[in-house]
């Protein structure tokens, strides 16, 4: 099993900043590629940004440029540096993790981005 802790979230106005968290705690041996989605109200869960365990990061093409993911192995922990947030941007963010045959999910932090 694998524990995924969030945190990070918050308010901040539009042009603002916030960096996200996610700790990973068990069995992380078992983690290969991890992610960040974000669900807002009314819609579905997509995801925002991705990284393998060699490093290789993808993005939504509406944050590129502006969000950057980033893993330290050595703590068990996935960033999320979120610049020049939008209204749009707003929505509960979930760090995910791959496993080899689950994927975990952790319990989510709120994104407010006032205009």
């Amino acid at each position: 099993q694998v524990q995924l802790v969030e945190s990070g979230g918050g308010w901040v106005q539009a042009g603002g900043s916030l960096r996200l968290s996610c700790a990973a705690s068990g069995s992380i041996f078992s983690i290969n590629d991890m992610g960040w989605y974000r669900q807002a109200p009314g819609k579905q869960r997509e995801l925002v940004a991705g990284i393998t365990s060699g490093g290789r990061t993808s993005y939504l093409d509406s944050v590129k440029g502006r969000f950057t993911i980033s893993r330290d192995n050595a703590k068990n922990t996935v960033y999320l540096q979120m610049n020049s947030l939008k209204p749009e941007d707003t929505g509960v963010y979930y760090c995910n993790a791959l496993g080899v045959v689950v994927t975990y999910w952790g319990q989510g932090t709120q994104v407010t981005v006032s205009s």
